[in-house]
């Protein structure tokens, strides 16, 4: 089994709300959630598209041209893209500060094939695990505001978007 590549990234809130993401490979990112729920980015390539929330562990990426990505969170602050080839790593977090330091030890460099996350999903797919999306946002609104141990990386994300004063980014924010 080929080892993932991992890249790290931390994300800085910005004055008007949005985010300046820079990943270790010297690519940036800016960030703004929409009124409809996306995650709007474009960087630094000239790229551009929206990052979805689905299920609990899913972000689908749709990128501006039409192509369309999905990572999976798996703990810590890491979240796999595509087949397994590349995990993002959030520095910004606790747990992405933690991801790093077990990926460094080898503890946490390799990534089974369960993690991966689908290449594919049928629309059908994709509205039950926005209904579950929904079911836990509504679920987890009374609980801590969102400070799962996600990343979205792409890639984070949490359990919920984080609205306390930092204008409702939560640096785990469909990663």
């Amino acid at each position: 089994m080929t080892q993932p590549r991992h890249i790290t990234y931390s994300d800085e809130l910005l004055a008007d709300g949005t985010a300046h993401r820079r990943y270790e490979d010297g690519r940036s990112e800016w960030r703004r959630r929409g009124a409809d729920g996306l995650v709007h980015w474009h960087d630094t390539f000239g790229d551009a598209g929206t990052d979805e929330r689905l299920g609990t562990d899913l972000v689908k990426r749709v990128h501006a041209d039409g192509r369309v990505d999905y990572g999976r969170d798996i703990g810590y602050g890491r979240t796999v893209w595509g087949n397994g080839g590349t995990v993002l790593v959030n520095r910004t977090s606790f747990g992405g500060r933690l991801g790093v330091v077990l990926t460094a030890l080898g503890l946490a460099g390799a990534v089974a094939v369960t993690q991966y996350p689908p290449l594919a999903l049928s629309p059908e797919e994709e509205e039950e695990l926005r209904a579950q999306a929904r079911a836990q946002s509504a679920n987890g609104s009374a609980g801590d505001g969102g400070s799962g141990s996600g990343d979205s990386g792409g890639g984070d994300y949490s359990g919920g978007w984080d609205d306390t004063d930092d204008g409702g980014w939560d640096g785990d924010d469909f990663g």
